[in-house]
């Protein structure tokens, strides 16, 4: 279902959408009213859902589809401004599956190969993953904000390893390093995921610097950034170059740019790259891997979370083949299982757990704590 105000953007995607041999265009509306009245009757997998509308707007439609329509997988679509930004990382709370930035105006959405690529591959995912019963919203923590290295239930702690990818993965024996630096990539569902492992592990994030790159555009990662800082209680920001790195202190790749790290003087910096796309993103996730794993070494802790594709998988393996240890995202509390999965295949993890078990994890291994 494609739900936006313009007829011109309504028909775009909708042509889009129906040259793609596995996808159907089964409706398509003008704002979300339009949109809530015939869910149930189009039964659709995936909705494309415009912010700016008419009459009823997408925030005010989201929880009314998903009401009508549980499981609907929702993207919400919205322009490259702080309001857009604001408003798609709010939706992804309130049961969003992933959301598309869409270019700044008609003439750039004609030529935008970029944005059918990246809209088209994600509705082929999540309709995937609708058809397999996935849900697409985060577990909220127990409480405000959960007791740092709190025990989860027996049941939980079990579930380390998806039957379904048990005959694909092999783990690692656990690092023994104490840890200096925690590594996190995602992308697809991976603004609710951080949410939940800097709510749950924030408050211990004290004597070691957080580096996160998710797949994000401009001013979508400053208003992520703003959103970590109050799920973890700790500064966090996105990255500046040359700016020196302190610990309990958490940075963000900006949109637009690869986030590294590097030695100057003696002092670790932030470096930031305008170098091409990695795995198709910018910023992208193996090469900040791979610049921590050549400052850090064995005390580097890496964290890989949900998302499309397979980006992060290679600089795991760096981390892990220097020492370091990598934890995945299992595969059923994932949006996407691609990067998590992918890592875990290539067999870089020492652990595959629930996002629920990420935070107390982590926090146990950055107190001294060994798996």
């Amino acid at each position: 279902m494609v739900v936006d105000d313009s007829a011109f953007i309504r028909g775009i995607l909708s042509r889009w959408i129906s040259e793609e041999p596995d996808l159907t265009l089964i409706a398509s509306h003008p704002n979300g009213r339009r949109a809530v009245d015939d869910v149930v009757r189009s039964q659709p997998d995936v909705a494309i859902l415009d912010i700016e509308m008419p009459e009823m707007d997408g925030l005010q439609a989201l929880p009314l589809i998903l009401e009508k329509r549980p499981g609907t997988a929702v993207i919400m679509a919205s322009t490259l401004t702080r309001r857009g930004a604001e408003v798609s990382i709010r939706a992804l709370t309130l049961g969003a599956a992933d959301y598309v930035p869409k270019p700044d105006s008609t003439n750039g959405l004609l030529a935008a190969a970029d944005f059918r690529h990246d809209l088209i591959s994600k509705v082929r995912s999540l309709g995937a993953g609708v058809r397999r019963g996935k849900s697409f919203r985060t577990p909220a923590p127990a409480t405000a904000r959960q007791t740092p290295g709190a025990s989860a239930p027996a049941a939980a702690r079990a579930a380390v390893i998806p039957a379904a990818a048990k005959p694909k993965v092999r783990l690692r024996p656990a690092s023994m390093s104490a840890v200096r630096a925690l590594a996190i990539g995602s992308s697809t569902g991976g603004p609710q995921a951080l949410t939940r492992f800097f709510t749950d592990a924030g408050s211990a994030l004290t004597t070691i610097p957080v580096f996160v790159t998710q797949h994000m555009p401009p001013t979508f990662t400053t208003i992520l950034a703003e959103h970590i800082a109050k799920a973890s209680g700790r500064p966090a920001a996105e990255g500046i170059d040359g700016e020196p790195v302190r610990p309990g202190h958490i940075y963000v790749a900006p949109g637009g740019k690869h986030m590294l790290v590097a030695k100057s003087n003696g002092t670790t910096v932030i470096k930031l790259s305008d170098a091409p796309p990695v795995n198709f993103c910018k910023p992208a996730v193996d090469p900040m891997f791979q610049s921590i794993a050549d400052v850090y070494g064995s005390a580097t802790l890496a964290l890989v979370l949900t998302g499309m594709g397979s980006d992060g998988a290679k600089g795991a393996t760096i981390i892990a083949d220097g020492g370091g240890a990598v934890i995945a995202q299992d595969e059923a509390s994932s949006v996407v299982w691609g990067m998590p999965g992918a890592t875990a295949e290539v067999g870089a993890c020492s652990e595959i757990l629930p996002i629920t078990e990420i935070g107390p994890r982590v926090v146990r291994r950055i107190s001294g704590g060994r798996s």
